[in-house]
C-alpha cells in the first residue's frame, strides 16, 4: 500500500510562491491519481488539484485555476504542487492523497492521505 508525505510548506508573502512535495513509497505512483486538498480553521476541507495515472491530464478547482500547477514525476515517485500569486485566503493546511481514477469526483472524496504541510501566506 503506497504511502504519502508532504513538504515544501512554510511562511511566504502574498505574490509569492512555494512548491509542494508529496513524495510516494511502498508501491509505484503511477497505478495512483493524486489529489491535493486543504483545510483553513474553520473552513471545509477543498480539492484543488488533481492528476490523473490513466492519461495525465490535470484538474483544478476555480480558486487555484491559473496560480497553481500540479506534476508528477513517476520516475521520482512524487506530485508536486506549485504555487503562485499566492493570497492571504490560500493559507492552509495541505495534504495530498489517493483519490478515485481519472479524478472522478476527486474534491469530495479521498481515500488514502499524507499528514499535511502548513501553508501560511502573510506580510
Amino acid at each position: 500500500q503506497v504511502q504519502l508525505v508532504e513538504s515544501g510548506g512554510g511562511l511566504v508573502q502574498p505574490g509569492g510562491s512555494l512548491r509542494l512535495s508529496c513524495a510516494a513509497s511502498g508501491d509505484r505512483l503511477e497505478y495512483y491519481t493524486i489529489g491535493w486538498f486543504r483545510q483553513a480553521p474553520g473552513k471545509e476541507r477543498e480539492g484543488i488539484a488533481c492528476s490523473s495515472s490513466s492519461d495525465g491530464s490535470t484538474y483544478y478547482a476555480d480558486s487555484v485555476k491559473g496560480r497553481f500547477t500540479i506534476a508528477r514525476d513517476n520516475g521520482k515517485k512524487t506530485v508536486y504542487l506549485q504555487m503562485n500569486s499566492l493570497k492571504p485566503e490560500d493559507t492552509a493546511d495541505y495534504f495530498c492523497a489517493t483519490v478515485p481514477l481519472n479524478c472522478i469526483y476527486y474534491s469530495d472524496t479521498y481515500y488514502l492521505r499524507g499528514q499535511g504541510t502548513q501553508v501560511t501566506v502573510s506580510s
